[in-house]
C-alpha cells in the first residue's frame, strides 16, 4: 500500500461520484469530470515522498485477518521500470500468502513528479486458487482503454484534501481524503506518532471504508477497515534498501 515522452496527454471524462445512486463517503472535488493532463517532463527518477518513499529494494510485510484467514502480505519495490505514456514508472511487487499459498500476486506502478506528488499509473493483478490464476479483475494501465491515472500521496497531504486515486471505470475508481495528522499507532513492528491518516473509498464498494496510516520516512504501517466489515493490516516487518 501506491506516469509520457516530450508531449502531455489531456483527457475528460464524466465518471460517477457514488454508487447505486447512494451519497458518496469521498468528494473529489470534480463534480463527476474527471480530467489529468501529464507531462513526462514533469516526472523525476527516484520516488522518495517522505510519507511513500518507494526506493528499490524496499520492502515491507504486513499480516492481515480476512475471513478467518491469516493473509500475509509483502511489498518490494523492484529494480524494474515500465514505460506508461512515456513515463518511466517504478514497479512494486506485492504478493499475498494464505498458510505460505500464493493467493494474489500485483505489480503496481508508480512515479512522482518534481512538485513530489506520487502518481499511481496502473497496476497487473492476478488471483490464484490451487496454483491456478482464476481473476485478473482490477488491472489497469493509464491510457489504456480509457483509464486514468491518480495521485497515490499528495507531496504535501493536508486534512480535507480529497482526490482520485485511479480510474477506470467499473474496475478502479479508489478516492482518498486525509482526515488526520499526528495519529499514534502500535503496530508488530513498533510504535508511531505524527502519523498521516487517509481514508479511502470506492464506489464501486460503496458500503466499505478504510484507513491507512502513514509514517513519514517508513511508509504504510497500518490499514483499518472503519466501515463495512473489521479488519487490520499490520505491518511486521520493514526493511528499508540497502
Amino acid at each position: 500500500m501506491l506516469r509520457v515522452a516530450a508531449w502531455s496527454v489531456a483527457v475528460v471524462l464524466m465518471v460517477a461520484a457514488c454508487g447505486d445512486g447512494g451519497e458518496a463517503v469521498i468528494d473529489p472535488g470534480d463534480g463527476g469530470a474527471y480530467s489529468v493532463v501529464l507531462n513526462a517532463a514533469d516526472f523525476v527518477a527516484t520516488i522518495d515522498n517522505p510519507w511513500l518513499p518507494l526506493t528499490p529494494g524496499s520492502r515491507w510485510v504486513f499480516e492481515a485477518r480476512e475471513d478467518d484467514e491469516l493473509e500475509r502480505i509483502e511489498v518490494v519495490v523492484t529494480d524494474q521500470t515500465r514505460q506508461i505514456w512515456g513515463i518511466t514508472a517504478t514497479v512494486v511487487r506485492d504478493t499475498v500468502t494464505v498458510d505460505g499459498e500464493l493467493i494474489e500476486d500485483t505489480y503496481d506502478w508508480f512515479a512522482q513528479d518534481a512538485a513530489g506528488n506520487v502518481w499511481y499509473l496502473g497496476e497487473d493483478s492476478r488471483e490464484f486458487e490451487d496454483g491456478e490464476v482464476v481473476s485478473t479483475a482490477g488491472s489497469w494501465e493509464a491510457g489504456v482503454d480509457g483509464a486514468l491515472p491518480g495521485i497515490i500521496m499528495r507531496a504535501d497531504p493536508q486534512v480535507g484534501d480529497a482526490y482520485r486515486q485511479e480510474f477506470y471505470a467499473g474496475e478502479a475508481e479508489d478516492m482518498a481524503e486525509v482526515v488526520r495528522r499526528g495519529a499514534s499507532e502500535t503496530v508488530p513492528f513498533g510504535s508511531f506518532d505524527d502519523l498521516l491518516v487517509i481514508e479511502e473509498w470506492n464506489p464501486l464498494e460503496p458500503d466499505v471504508v478504510e484507513e491507512k496510516y502513514y509514517a513519514a520516512g517508513v511508509g504504510l504501517v497500518l490499514e483499518a477497515k472503519v466501515r463495512g466489515g473489521t479488519g487490520r493490516a499490520e505491518l511486521i516487518e520493514y526493511q528499508p534498501a540497502g
